[in-house]
């Protein structure tokens, strides 16, 4: 029978203890690590003393700590702009200074575990790593994004005590363009297995065909003198029936070595099909067996039952029938967490923007955590894994060139993600036309074949792509796509949505998708594709972000359509116009400022707008009405402003209309939408009074006391009436009582100089949020929000 490890957490150190009878265990080395900010001497060392060390927690971003860093005097400002923003070295690094952290985990392996086979499994430590084990280096990443295993087996001192040291260096920021965090930022695990007959790393492989034939593959590896290895495979239906469990005899096993060997293939009668909208999940569960019929190891992973299809005439099919891409590419940080891959707030994310039609997300640039992609799996997002950015040394981590990278991480990447119904293509990079310094200095070509091999070795099923921007090589002008455009299996652009008809007449084997859309651009770049033909496209940089800054004061891009506290803009709601068309709907947006901001060769800079009514007497306002209702009619205090028609027939101005010359009075203006003449949706903004309270409101009903899961706590500033006053800054000062902590505050405001680490955090939009980690005794917690002149709201949660 198989029992779990167990795992003792204590104040230094962590006692690991297995039964005599266990098959493969997994614990999380979550908790319980020293840090060290910075590099120092011995920190490898098992003398170092580390008492002093602070300790954390995994997921941990080290980066986001740090305090932000202004650009001084002497760096350049663009004089071509007299109100131009001021860059420096660390713009595009979230003007975070850039430094090495140092972790130490303490554990004492029992007797128990003697002729086990014991593995580290990383998922990934930013930037680049290195892990020593009682002072030896014993392994490493040289390109953070991607999960590597080391066999500790021989080197585990049994009885006594062992020092896991960990180093993650970020320094040089020129080895990336964006906000990237530092650290363990992802899970630590230790697994052991029997010695003599075991799974490999990522064992399976599961492809489906025709919507009912399964087919899985095990990888493992067998030292024991029998020639014959018994297999068991169970499938477990999304409703937890066992459809399938039979035991194949693997004949004719060469000792000490690994082997890849597939299973007959299974018919699911009646299969529960995977898609977008009804994510069904099936289990696989593998079992290799002794000759006495007991299991020497076990493996399961979920899968899910689907066809997906790509085509010049009808871009992507699921399950047969054609599916629009609706979605948005985005770096991997999490705001105020910075890059720490906290689950929870990768689900809150996408539960977000399922609600505003969002059914597709691109990795960019890089394997997200393992985490998101079975989230993915879990709620039906279709997901384009990419691997890369650019293929040099200087955006692979720095450490080594690339040349010496990619035969590793392609394996690893592949196999961790590829029996996911999520992902639905491979990218391996990203814009390689603005860097003429590629392999083989054909702009990718060559080195796309190759991956590409190698991607196939692994996944046979998904197709590949490379983002692409330009579309032609850079410094060509002609009006013909570049070389690696004509060879990759899908034509991916980014921005250069305008080139698909033309491309596709003369390349009739093209099949087009919008990698990169510009939200400046939005719903032109949607309504002018041609949607029965294109797979769809992805609007970089939907949600405001760390990093890639386009000048201080702001730490990220502030070009969103969702700021970077997750509150939607009023720009927010016309892409749900058109990507829930079903879906009646107006609101209205107040135009602030007017966005001309260029990014990458692309307009992106978006109107910075509002949708509240506290103005200035007098004042006179742009608005700018989202619907997708034949019409709009505009109400300012009962006085009707007129009626104006959707204009369908211009991509350009398509589901927005714009009334200029609003002349602000107090009291409300109100949006009534109407279709053939029924109203259908109603958006109304009211003038606020003077604040009267602080409200609070939880996001997770279902907090678990697992030391991991996460509370968004949105606290907002109302009248007497109770709404919100979004014209209202001041501090807001937070204390936790019971079992958990603060681990990140933030509000919508890009540009504010608050770190989004502490117990204090001013409004923004009225609004702020404080994100509490859960500890791990189930128990009340509660939350004090304190700000002057005004009662403390208390909060009163509980963890399950």
């Amino acid at each position: 029978m198989k029992k779990r490890l167990l795992l003792l957490s204590l104040s230094l150190q962590a006692t690991l203890l297995l039964c005599a009878d266990s098959v493969r265990t997994t614990v999380d080395m979550t908790f319980g690590w020293r840090f060290h900010a910075g590099d120092t001497t011995g920190a490898a060392a098992v003398a170092t003393k580390d008492g002093a060390w602070r300790l954390v927690d995994l997921p941990h971003d080290f980066q986001i700590e740090q305090p932000w860093v202004a650009p001084d005097a002497a760096e350049e400002v663009d004089n071509s702009d007299p109100g131009a923003n001021i860059t420096s070295r660390l713009s595009g690094r979230g003007f975070k200074e850039m430094g090495k952290g140092w972790y130490r985990y303490h554990l004492t392996p029992h007797d128990s575990l003697r002729g086990r086979r014991l593995l580290l499994d990383f998922a990934g430590i930013m930037y680049v790593g290195d892990v020593y084990l009682n002072g030896e280096l014993i392994g490493g990443t040289d390109y953070g994004y991607v999960g590597f295993e080391i066999d500790v087996t021989n080197k585990l001192r049994f009885g006594r005590d062992n020092v896991i040291a960990v180093m993650a260096d970020t320094r040089n920021p020129e080895n990336s363009r964006w906000y990237t965090g530092g650290g363990l930022i992802r899970g630590v695990k230790f697994v052991a297995t029997q010695r003599d007959l075991f799974l490999a790393r990522y064992p399976l492989r599961i492809t489906t065909r025709e919507n009912r034939f399964v087919s899985v593959s095990v990888e493992y590896t067998n030292r024991t003198r029998s020639k014959e290895i018994p297999v068991r495979l169970q499938i477990v239906s999304p409703d937890g029936k066992t459809v399938y469990d039979n035991v194949t005899t693997v004949r004719n096993i060469t000792a000490s070595r690994t082997v890849e060997y597939k299973l007959p293939v299974v018919e699911v009668c009646d299969a529960q099909l995977w898609d977008t909208e009804h994510p069904n999940l099936y289990t696989a569960k593998v079992s290799l067996l002794r000759e006495d019929g007991t299991v020497a190891d076990d493996y399961e992973e979920h899968f899910g039952i689907r066809t997906v299809e790509f085509g010049p005439s009808f871009g992507m099919k699921l399950n047969g029938r054609k599916v629009l891409l609706k979605g948005y590419a985005n770096h991997h940080s999490l705001g105020a967490l910075g890059a720490a891959a906290y689950p929870r707030a990768i689900e809150k994310r996408i539960l977000l923007m399922k609600q505003f039609g969002i059914n597709h997300i691109r990795t960019s640039h890089n394997p997200y955590s393992r985490e998101f992609i079975e989230l993915c799996d879990k709620y039906g997002i279709l997901v384009v894994d990419e691997l890369y950015d650019k293929w040099t040394r200087q955006y692979t981590g720095g450490r080594v060139p690339f040349e010496q990278l990619w035969q590793k991480d392609v394996p690893e990447w592949v196999k961790r993600d590829r029996n996911s119904p999520s992902v639905i293509l491979w990218s391996l990079g990203n814009e390689l036309q603005q860097d003429p310094n590629q392999p083989f200095n054909d702009f990718g070509v060559t080195m796309y074949r190759l991956m590409r091999v190698l991607v196939n070795r692994y996944d046979s099923t998904r197709l590949t792509t490379v983002a692409m921007h330009p579309r032609y090589r850079s410094w060509e002008t002609d009006s013909l796509p570049c070389e690696l455009a004509k060879v990759t299996d899908i034509q991916a652009y980014n921005y250069r949505y305008m080139y698909f008809p033309g491309d596709g007449r003369r390349f009739p084997w093209m099949t087009f998708y919008q990698s990169e859309a510009s939200v400046a651009a939005m719903g032109q770049n949607y309504f002018e594709m041609d949607l029965n033909k294109v797979i769809g496209m992805a609007y970089w940089g939907a949600i405001d972000y760390l990093g890639e800054s386009q000048g201080w004061p702001a730490k990220g891009w502030p070009q969103g359509i969702f700021d970077i506290a997750l509150n939607p803009k009023p720009k927010a709601y016309y892409m749900k116009s058109y990507f829930v068309p079903d879906e009646p709907l107006v609101h209205i947006g107040v135009v602030d400022r007017k966005g001309s901001q260029p990014w990458n060769g692309v307009q992106t800079g978006n109107d910075s707008m509002s949708d509240h009514w506290n103005r200035q007497p007098g004042q006179r306002l742009s608005l700018i009405t989202y619907t997708n209702a034949e019409e709009v009619e505009l109400i300012l205090n009962g006085k009707s402003l007129g009626t104006q028609s959707n204009n369908i027939a211009d991509p350009k101005v398509r589901n927005q209309i714009r009334w200029n010359n609003v002349v602000f009075e107090p009291g409300y203006i109100e949006a009534v939408a109407r279709t053939a003449g029924k109203v259908v949706a109603r958006h109304r903004i009211e003038t606020t009074g003077k604040p009267a309270a602080l409200v609070a409101q939880a996001d997770n009903d279902r907090w678990q006391a697992d030391g991991v899961d996460l509370q968004h706590i949105d606290v907002r500033i109302v009248d007497d009436k109770g709404r919100i006053i979004q014209t209202i800054d001041d501090e807001v000062t937070f204390e936790v009582e019971g079992d958990a902590r603060i681990v990140g505050v933030i509000n919508g405001y890009i540009a504010s100089n608050e770190m989004t680490v502490g117990n204090k955090r001013r409004l923004f939009n009225g609004h702020c949020t404080v994100i509490l980690r859960a500890g791990r005794k189930p128990g009340k917690v509660t939350l004090s929000a304190t700000v002057d002149g005004l009662k403390t709201t208390k909060v009163k949660l509980q963890t399950l």
